[in-house]
This record gives C-alpha cells, structure tokens and sequence, in this order.
C-alpha cells in the first residue's frame, strides 16, 4: 500500500468535488410541456412542403375575423343533425363552453377553420397549459396588438401548440390544414411513441404526411387522438381542417389529458377515431391517463389495489389530485410507500372508496360508508353547487369511467384511526440512529442492481475506463446508508462509500408519471484487487430516482485517490428489498 491517499491533482480534486457537488444539486425534470418539441418554424403552408419564404398574399387582419363565432345560449346548433357524424364531439365541446355557435345559431361545421380559429380553439381548452417559451416583445408582425385573437395566438404559441412562419409572420387568416392541427396538439401535449410504420399502419396516403410532421403524427396516432371522416384509413394531410373536425381532435386531446371520456362505442363517431392504441376504461384506466392523478394511480399499485379497482365493481372513487398529495406532510408520500406503512396507505386508500356508482347528484348530506368500513361526512351547498367530503372539496364531478364514477377532490381523506404523522418516524427503534442494516432510509429503499461506469479521468483502475458494475444501497439508519459497488476491468476496484442520504425532492414530471429524486454524498475506501492491493480515500455523490415500487435508478460520481486520481460516472438500476 505504497501511496494511501496519495492527492494526485489539485486540479483534478478540484473537478471531482464540483461534479459531486452538483448530483446533489436539485435537478428538474421538466413537465411534459416543456419537454415537447415545438411546431418548427418552417410550418409549411397547405400549398408547399417548404415553407422558405411567407405567401406574399397572406392578408394582414387589422380587424375580427367576420367567421368568429360568439356564443349562444344554446348548444342546439341548427345544422348540426342528430345523425351528424361529428355531432357528439361538437355537442360535448359545446355544453362545457370549449366551441360555440354563431349568432344565427349555426355551427357550420364544414366550415375550414383559420389558423386564428385554432389558436382560439386552444386556448378555450387548454387556456391553463404551461408555457414552455415567450413570444417576443412586439410578437408577430401580423398580429396587431387590437386583432381578435392576438391574446390567443400568444397563448397558442407560449404554450407550445402553434409556432409562426419565417419573416416573424403568423398568417392568422391562413386556413389552417388538417396536419397542422393535428401537430399542435401532438405537440402542445408533448406526446410521444410511434414511427414511420405507425403511419403506413394506419394510413393509405401515409406518404403525404410532410416530414416534419411524421413523428408527431404518429405521437397523435398512438395517443388516439387523430379523427378520419368519412374513411378512417384516409388522412387527407393537406386539406383544410373543418370545424367538425377541429371538435374531434379537440375532443380526442381532452380525452387523452383524462378530462373527457372517449366516445362510447356504440356512437357512430367512434368509428373514425383511429385506434392507435387499445383505450381502457375502467377506473384505474383513467386515472393513469390522467396528469392529475399520478401520485393516485402509483399509490394504488403499490398497495395492491389497482386490480381491484379495474374489475367490474362498480365503485365510486373519490380521487385526491397531485396537488392534494403534495400538500401532505413533508416525507409522507415516501413513508407510505415503504412495505412497514403498507396497512396505512391501504386504510387511506379504501377510505376513498365506495361500493357502488354514486354520481354528484344522487348524493345526500350526511354520512357515506366506504370501503375501509368507517364513513365519510358528505356535505351538500345547494346554492353554489358545491359538494363536499369530509373537509375535501370535489373539484370534478361525475368522471364516468367503465366500472364506476371518480369525483376529484382536493384533500387526501385520511381515515380517523389513522395517524399520518407516525409515519415520519424512522420505521424501527426508537430514534433515527437506530441502525438496521437493509433498512429504508429517507432517501428511499435499500436494493442491490447492475449497471456500468464511464471514466472521465484518471488511468489507475477500473474505475477511469468503461466498464461492468455490481451496485448496492444497504440502508443503515433513517439517513445513513453504505453503498458497497465492484467495477470489473483490468484493474478491478472495490467501492466501499458510507453516504448522508437526503430526503426526497420533488423533481417533476415526465409523460403521465411524476416523480422525486433523493440525493446523496458520502465518503468510503477505494480498494484496488491486484498484487498490492492498494486502497485510497473515496469521495462519492449523486441521486436516486424510484421508478416504482420494486426499482431505483441511481447515477453518481466517484472519486478514488490511490496511485492516482481516478474519477468516474457510475449509472445503474437497482432492484428493491
């Protein structure tokens, strides 16, 4: 052991404690809409595929488009029959106030709908979408400050759904067609998935898809949000979008948010929808399609309660969002998940169930069972149509899903034999020094996984190349644990860490799942396997990212100073214990 803790570089140490400082440094992983990729910004307009240079007969709008609709009273629209095709997308959009009719009472739903329409159109539905960019100070330069729909293309673009033109034109008259609609909306949701063989699946003039419109396309494709009237093998690309079928998309997007409930089958509209993917209806279903209901649909699973709810039931759910989740203790959601708290969140959870469907309306004030065995209070404000469970407001009433109805609610209801602030207790002993090796700490559970190492410098031992590593977490108080790892190579090396875990941080979201990193930092032994079997001071640091119940995503970087300094990036997936 010729050179214990030899310091190599001052340069390199230098590096290494910067990079360790920053994997413990919160990192964000960005919520879908900012995550999207959005319409370029060479569009290209309905009569070219390159859109090098703005139509030099593109109108500049100074005033109201005569063709924008206002509301009506009524959403008996007089051309839209009964037996219309798109009649159940346009009626459903209407009674919630997304479309309306025009002053003599029309719809006109063959109408093509402008690039101005749309934006509006977007923003009556999607008007609470983060914003992902920022419209320059003087925005487009066909969009005067006084147009109609200057707010709502503004909206429409910070929000990722709508981009402009080269020469910082919008072209807010220009008919929008009907593969633009569709992108936005790809887009503005952040959808992913699909391939050029999903298009050519699905779609006989597949090949009239532009190029830059091909991922996003099939993004909507598999995410079933894309309506094809009267063929649903025909895509028609280029054609100008309809107000029927901007009402489709439209619908189809707030179906794929969990805001709306995919058209029955038995409509005849169902038949145009493409079916990308098989769409399930049931109540875990739902709340999994959702964005507003992630942190609900991970604890079900975790409790073993998914199954139950997707059979026939039928059961009503009263079912906490994100937000409502969040709001709990600090660590809570963590604790719940560990195996010792598995009876609580199951009491919890079943304290939001009720057997049998119960919409808004057939609720009573007064007291309602659940299906953990002990009553809700259920309070009924006739005057402002506002119901009431426990101290949670419902936020959304009569979400009709296929073995039941989920009301959403604002506060996670927690039975009264149930005390949540234990559950911020070390899960043994009496105190958090309590050591118990392959416990959970704060940071999350204790797993042993795979996964490989990248030098970045260094050339003493394993750990300075690219190789195959053994990884461990062995918990051993509420937030100490030991991370013992081997990295194979020509110069096998041992990591022996002991690291200060950090409790978790709320890191966002990605697609419909959300999720929290737990950082840590520690310090060990770096033990060469060869003749001498030199060993040397280790530095370590990074963050763990559950995906789930039974699996941990861990990433890190290590420092070992033995004959050299070597430093490398570790990344791996461990399985849960």
């Amino acid at each position: 052991m010729s050179s214990l803790f030899r310091w190599s570089s001052a340069k390199v140490t230098l590096l290494v404690l910067g990079m360790t400082a920053a994997t413990i440094t919160p990192i964000v992983i960005s919520a879908p809409a900012s995550s999207q990729t959005p319409v370029p910004s060479t569009t290209p307009s309905p009569d070219t595929s390159s859109p090098a240079t703005p139509s030099p007969d593109t109108p500049s709008p100074a005033t109201p488009s005569p063709a924008t609709p206002s509301p009506t009273s009524t959403v008996n629209l007089s051309d839209v029959s009964s037996d219309y095709w798109a009649r159940p997308f346009i009626q459903a959009l209407a009674e919630n106030n997304v479309i309306s009719g025009f002053p003599d009472g029309t719809y006109r739903p063959n109408q093509p709908v402008t690039r101005a329409e749309f934006a509006a159109l977007i923003q009556k539905a999607f008007g609470n979408q983060n914003r992902v960019r920022q419209l320059s100070a003087g925005g487009f330069s066909d969009v005067p400050a006084n147009y109609w729909a200057a707010a709502a293309i503004q909206n429409a673009y910070e929000t990722g759904f709508l981009a402009g033109y080269p020469g910082n034109v919008f072209r807010p008259n220009q008919e929008i067609p009907r593969v633009q609609g569709i992108v936005a909306l790809s887009n503005g949701l952040g959808l992913t998935g699909g391939d050029t063989s999903t298009l050519t699946n699905f779609y006989n003039d597949a090949s009239a898809i532009p190029e830059y419109a091909v991922g996003s396309v099939a993004a909507a494709t598999v995410g079933n949000l894309v309506v094809n009237y009267p063929d649903v093998k025909q895509l028609n690309p280029q054609q100008s979008l309809t107000r029927a079928e901007a009402a489709a998309l439209l619908y189809q997007a707030l179906v794929k948010q969990g805001r709306a409930q995919p058209i029955a089958s038995n409509l005849p509209a169902s038949q145009y929808v493409v079916a990308g993917t098989p769409v399930s209806t049931d109540i875990v279903s739902l709340t999994a399609s959702s964005s507003s209901f992630t942190t609900l649909t991970s604890l079900l699973k975790t409790a073993g309660l998914a199954d139950t709810l997707q059979q026939p039931g039928p059961y009503t759910v009263f079912a906490p969002t994100n937000d409502a989740f969040a709001a709990l203790p600090a660590a809570t959601l963590q604790q719940l998940q560990q195996p010792e708290n598995r009876e609580a969140l199951v009491k919890i959870l079943r304290y939001h169930v009720v057997p049998g469907a119960v919409t808004a309306s057939q609720l009573s004030a007064g007291e309602l069972t659940t299906d953990e065995g002990r009553p809700v209070n259920v309070k009924i404000d006739s005057a402002n149509s506002q119901v009431s469970v426990n101290n949670a407001r419902v936020l959304q009433a009569d979400v009709k899903a296929s073995n039941g109805i989920i009301h959403a609610i604002n506060q996670v209801l927690i039975p009264p034999d149930v005390n949540i602030s234990k559950l911020n207790q070390p899960p043994t002993g009496n105190g958090t020094s309590d050591v118990n090796v392959g416990r959970s700490t704060r940071g999350g559970r204790s797993y042993i996984g795979v996964g490989g190492n990248i030098g970045l410098s260094g050339d003493d031992t394993a750990l300075s190349d690219t190789n195959f590593t053994v990884i461990s977490k062995l918990g051993l108080t509420n937030f100490i644990s030991v991370r013992p790892s081997v990295i194979f190579g020509d110069d096998t090396v041992f990591l022996v860490p002991v690291t200060l875990d950090f409790s978790p941080r709320r890191a966002g979201s990605v697609g419909e799942r959300s999720f929290a990193i737990s950082p840590y930092i520690g310090a060990g032994i770096a033990i060469e396997a060869n003749a001498d079997t030199d060993i040397g001071l280790l530095l370590t640091g990074g963050v763990d990212l559950p995906i789930g119940s039974k699996l941990t995503l861990t990433g890190g970087v290590n420092a070992a100073f033995v004959d050299d300094t070597d430093v490398g990036l570790q990344l791996g997936i461990g399985y849960n214990f």
